[in-house]
């Protein structure tokens, strides 16, 4: 077995994250709010909110990955919990790296109706063909492993981190 991967730079990401920005405003849905699906989502949300100047931001601390290929038998909402009503009545952009079994991103959507949001759509830099959620805005499809920016390397607090080592 290879280990391909999809490797997304930084400098891709800001490519990725305009285009998705442009995607989304030029399909005619204009959000009143941007809800992050955290960790994974919080800097594609940022940096899609910064593209559609649009300042409100909701963040939602979702388990569902506990490793690679391991889940929880279904997602859930970790703390601190967000006060949903803010939704209510709203146009909401759920923006998450990638839509790998697309059950979180359901789960999220589920939230978003209970809470009041008059339209949900999903925005995602990576849907996996497995997905079963299709998002409304993709950058990119693949089946490949991705390894994010910022997620590419071992936590600091990692007992075999070598501090000295250059990139």
């Amino acid at each position: 077995m290879t280990d391909e991967r999809e490797v997304l730079s930084w400098d891709e990401f800001g490519s990725a994250s305009r285009e998705l920005a442009k995607q989304v405003w030029d399909s005619g849905f204009h959000p009143d709010l941007v809800v992050c699906v955290a960790r994974g989502g919080l800097l594609p949300a940022g940096a899609i909110g910064y593209a559609l100047d649009l300042k409100s931001l909701l963040v939602l601390n979702v388990e569902f990955y506990t490793g690679i290929g391991q889940t929880l038998p279904d997602p859930r909402l970790l703390e601190p919990a967000p006060d949903v009503r803010a939704m209510d009545g709203k146009r909401v952009l759920i923006v998450d790296d990638v839509a790998d079994s697309g059950r979180t991103l359901q789960f999220v959507l589920d939230v978003c109706k209970r809470a009041g949001a008059v339209d949900s759509r999903v925005a995602v830099l990576y849907e996996k063909p497995r997905s079963v959620l299709h998002s409304d805005y993709i950058w990119h499809t693949t089946d490949k492993w991705i390894s994010f920016p910022w997620s590419d390397k071992e936590p600091v607090n990692a007992a075999d981190v070598d501090y000295t080592a250059k990139d």
